[in-house]
């Protein structure tokens, strides 16, 4: 499908993009680019990448697809990086978390060049960093959300989704100020939480005792929090107003619950875990049932 991709960022996100094109036998060739010389080194060392890019040149140069798969806050430095190069029938995509901020950083990089940029957003994610988390199956039954801006071609749309498709991914469109919206409630506060708990219980003089009791509930609640912190930072500052906006809604809804707690209203706290409990049961069923591999054949 693909005769050469360049990703830049091998990581997690853009290595599981590369394995699972290899294995789907979709990609001829694969470049890698990024800051750390030994994360490419040991890319190339697990398959991930066939070659190392020794210029940003090279790495566009005669190139099909190009994944941008770093912290979102190096976006504008690399589109910008690319734009020289970048050739008619190239199209390059993302897998930021935010995309309002990405698009608004692709039409300053890019200028007319931007209608070959189809921002993007894989949901799926592991608590582990760099090459060595990388996995073929990352992607499977897992949504990708594209956030097609007007310049696009429906060709350039259907390559970007087609080549998530061939990952194992379920195609989902959004606006990008509605994605940003979605994901401050559903993603980024999630994981603003669980940072500052674990934070929070890191800070106690008496932390080596709690940890030491911590089981299952609190590894589950705060897994995400072994994420990468300077990706977060980057997602919580690009996504500011609408994190800010669902922070004030969670605190207001702190204070009622600690109301009921200090007040001792039984029933009323089991209405609260009750709802949650059925939200979410509902959620299962619905959401993650419904995308399963094998139901993937519609956007």
């Amino acid at each position: 499908m693909f005769k050469k991709i360049a990703i830049f960022g091998v990581g997690l996100i853009g290595g599981s993009f590369a394995l699972a094109l290899k294995n789907a036998e979709a990609v001829e060739r694969v470049l890698g680019l990024g800051r750390s010389t030994a994360s490419l080194a040991r890319a190339r060392e697990l398959g991930i990448i066939d070659e190392i890019a020794t210029s940003v040149a090279e790495a566009v140069r005669d190139t099909d697809l190009i994944l941008v798969a770093a912290p979102v806050a190096q976006t504008e430095a690399i589109l910008a990086a690319i734009a020289p190069y970048l050739q008619p029938g190239t199209v390059v995509t993302d897998a930021g978390s935010t995309k309002s901020d990405v698009v608004a950083a692709a039409r300053k990089a890019l200028g007319v060049k931007v209608a070959q940029f189809v921002p993007g957003h894989p949901i799926a994610g592991r608590e582990l960093n760099g090459p060595d988390a990388a996995i073929a199956d990352l992607y499977v039954g897992k949504k990708v959300v594209l956030a097609p801006l007007a310049e696009n071609t429906p060709q350039d749309v259907a390559r970007v989704a087609e080549a998530w498709r061939q990952c194992g991914a379920i195609i989902h469109q959004l606006t990008p100020e509605k994605h940003d919206c979605v994901f401050a409630a559903v993603s980024h506060l999630p994981h603003l939480l669980a940072y500052a708990l674990v934070d929070d219980i890191a800070n106690k003089p008496h932390a080596d005792l709690l940890f030491q009791y911590a089981a299952s509930g609190f590894r589950d609640f705060t897994r995400i929090a072994g994420s990468s912190p300077e990706m977060w930072r980057d997602i919580s500052l690009a996504n500011q107003t609408a994190l800010l906006h669902e922070l004030d809604s969670y605190l207001v809804q702190l204070t009622q619950v600690r109301a009921l707690l200090a007040v001792g209203d039984g029933p009323a706290l089991e209405a609260v875990y009750a709802n949650a409990q059925r939200a979410r049961h509902n959620w299962i069923k619905t959401i993650e049932a419904a995308e399963k591999p094998e139901k993937q054949g519609g956007d």
